[in-house]
């Protein structure tokens, strides 16, 4: 009996051994897998650095608001290119289809398996359209997304863009941080919620409007909507619009990791000014281009981007317009079009001193202008420059502005996602 008694309790003490792995010991919480930062697709990675910004030319009055300063920044996902119309399109289109869902109250929201039959859905994921029956519209739930009266050209039926809006919110970590640790317990984490409400759908006017005395009405009219511009960096958004694009992509691939049970990822943003020359050299440092040389055109006489060569030219690179994205060659980190086609919005706010009071990691100075602040506060970095500008704007140190809620036909954006970890090389 005795016997019996120390056999059950050695296998009781092994059986509860064998449930925790502590000993006694710091060894962490069990069970927590090891996790390598996914790669987005269409993105390269851009790894952490140091190197030179700034103006790169004997340019006096340029060197004055862009100086020379060596930086040291973290490793990024980068846009190989510019946002398309056709992946902006996809942002359009999934918040016309939410307005739709809350409207109807998701009853009219199911899967549609056509055109193609089931068995070809075998192995493929089910393509969530939605199906509006005509009968079912009767009431005219979403009759007030349409134009109405006289807004109604040639007898169509055609969506409101007016309408069409996104609605985020976000935590306002700087305004936080800014809080002692013992005064942040006075304060109620709903103080630091901020809500943005944005029209999505882009100005397809801006080509006419940029341009007076100038006949561009067809690529207004065509440019965003045609399919065969669908692969050409998408115009007429500006700085809000695409830092609300930026939002829905997270969301929209965070709620795709989160149904597979797996870890979320870094928010998709808007790069720095400073990420965005970094990844623009290519790895090179004090170069002029992001080819590296100092010329605008290889040994063949052609041009290395898509700009404005000579005055009344637009022509002589191969483009009139913006053009279809990664049309040239990349540049050593795998990024295109980081010189010409479009300039690109950055998050960073525009101050001519900026290079100087900007810390030398990370460096970055950002400001959430209202609408109710003067003008100055809205300015946003410019880079790259366009379709549109001389040689000298489309170098890696220069840099420039537009106001945050203005939009033209000659600035689009592209993403960033902060890399979770040192390097992609590592083994853990």
């Amino acid at each position: 009996m005795k016997q019996f008694k120390w056999f059950f309790f050695l296998s009781l003490a092994v059986v509860l051994g064998s449930c925790s792995s502590n000993n006694g010991e710091l060894n962490g919480v069990p069970g927590r897998s090891a996790w390598f930062h996914p790669q987005p697709f269409g993105t390269v990675y851009i790894p952490s650095g140091t190197i030179h910004v700034g103006a790169n030319e004997q340019d006096v009055p340029n060197a004055m608001i862009a100086p020379n300063k060596q930086i040291t920044v973290t490793a990024f996902y980068m846009d190989d290119t510019e946002i398309t119309n056709n992946e902006y399109r996809q942002f359009v289109d999934e918040i016309l289809d939410s307005i739709v869902r809350e409207k109807l109250g998701d009853k009219f929201y199911v899967p549609l398996i056509d055109p193609i039959t089931e068995e070809e859905m075998e192995g493929h994921a089910i393509d969530y359209r939605l199906k509006i029956e005509t009968e079912d519209l009767k009431s005219g739930e979403i009759n007030d997304l349409y134009y109405q009266g006289n807004e109604i050209y040639y007898r169509t039926k055609q969506i409101d863009v007016r309408k069409l809006k996104y609605r985020y919110d976000y935590v306002d970590y700087r305004a936080a941080a800014l809080l002692h640790k013992q005064d942040a317990y006075k304060h109620s984490r709903a103080e630091f919620k901020k809500e943005e409400v944005v029209e999505v759908y882009p100005d397809t006017l801006v080509f006419m409007r940029d341009f007076t005395y100038a006949y561009n009405e067809p690529i207004s009219t065509m440019y965003y909507w045609h399919p065969k511009y669908d692969d050409y960096p998408v115009v007429g958004v500006n700085w809000k619009q695409a830092r609300a694009f930026c939002h829905w992509r997270t969301f929209h691939l965070n709620a795709s990791y989160a149904e597979n049970g797996e870890n979320l990822v870094t928010a998709f943003r808007l790069p720095t000014e400073y990420e965005w020359e970094y990844a623009a050299r290519g790895g090179r440092d004090q170069t002029m281009y992001p080819w590296g040389g100092p010329y605008v055109r290889n040994a063949k006489g052609c041009a290395l981007a898509n700009f404005k060569p000579g005055r009344g030219d637009y022509g002589a690179d191969g483009g009139v317009y913006p053009i279809r994205v990664a049309s040239y060659f990349p540049n050593d980190y795998g990024l295109y079009d980081m010189s010409g086609n479009v300039a690109e919005w950055t998050i960073s706010a525009f101050a001519e001193s900026g290079h100087l009071f900007s810390h030398d990691l990370n460096s970055d100075y950002q400001y959430d202008a209202k609408d109710e602040d003067k003008e100055t506060l809205k300015r946003k970095v410019l880079r790259g420059g366009s379709w549109k500008d001389i040689a000298h704007y489309i170098s890696n140190g220069s840099r420039t502005y537009e106001y945050q809620d203005s939009c033209n036909s000659y600035t689009g954006f592209r993403c960033v996602m902060s890399y979770v970890g040192r390097s992609n090389r590592d083994k853990k």
